[in-house]
C-alpha cells in the first residue's frame, strides 16, 4: 500500500470522526434539553425528539463521504488504486470540508435546537418556527457535503 493511498484513508477517517464527534455533541446537547421538556410535558416527547436529532446529521453526512472515498480507492471490496503522495493529500484535503463544517456545525445546531427545545417547551403551537432554527445551520453542512463529495470524486481522474 503507497504513502498517498494511506493518507488519503487518514482523510476519509477524519470525515467520519469529526463530524460524529460534532454530532454526538450537538445531539447530547439537544437530549439533555429534550429531557427536561419531556419531564414537564411528556406529550412533547415527538417534537423534541425530532429537534434533537437534527445535529446528528453531520457524522450521516461524514459517514458518506468516508464510503464514498473509500470506494473511489478501492478499499470497499476492489483492487486497491494506485494513488500517489500528491494525490494523497489531495483526497485527504477534500475530506476537510465535511470534517470541519461538520463538526463545527453539527455543536452549533445542537445549540440552536436546545433553544428550539426551550421554544417548543413554552408554546408547543410554534414547533414550526422552532424547527427552522436549526435546519438553517444545517445548510452549511449541506454545502461542505457537496464540496467534500465533488472533490473526493474527481481527485483519482
Amino acid at each position: 500500500m503507497s504513502f498517498g493511498v494511506v493518507i488519503a484513508i487518514v482523510g476519509a477517517g477524519l470525515a467520519t470522526i469529526l463530524a460524529g464527534i460534532g454530532s454526538a455533541l450537538g445531539v447530547a446537547m439537544g437530549g439533555q434539553a429534550a429531557a427536561g421538556v419531556v419531564s414537564e410535558d411528556p406529550a412533547q416527547f415527538a417534537k423534541v425528539l425530532i429537534l434533537q436529532l437534527l445535529p446528528g446529521t453531520q457524522g450521516i453526512y461524514g459517514l458518506l463521504v468516508t464510503f464514498i472515498g473509500l470506494s473511489q480507492l478501492g478499499v470497499l471490496g476492489g483492487s486497491i488504486a494506485n494513488v500517489s503522495t500528491e494525490q494523497g493529500w489531495a483526497f485527504f484535503t477534500a475530506c476537510l470540508p465535511i470534517a470541519i463544517v461538520g463538526f463545527i456545525s453539527a455543536i452549533h445546531q445542537g445549540k440552536t435546537s436546545v433553544a428550539s427545545i426551550a421554544l417548543v417547551a413554552k408554546k408547543p403551537d410554534q414547533f414550526g418556527k422552532a424547527m427552522l432554527f436549526p435546519a438553517m445551520v444545517e445548510t452549511y453542512a449541506i454545502l461542505a457535503l457537496l464540496i467534500s463529495i465533488l472533490a473526493v470524486t474527481n481527485v483519482l481522474k
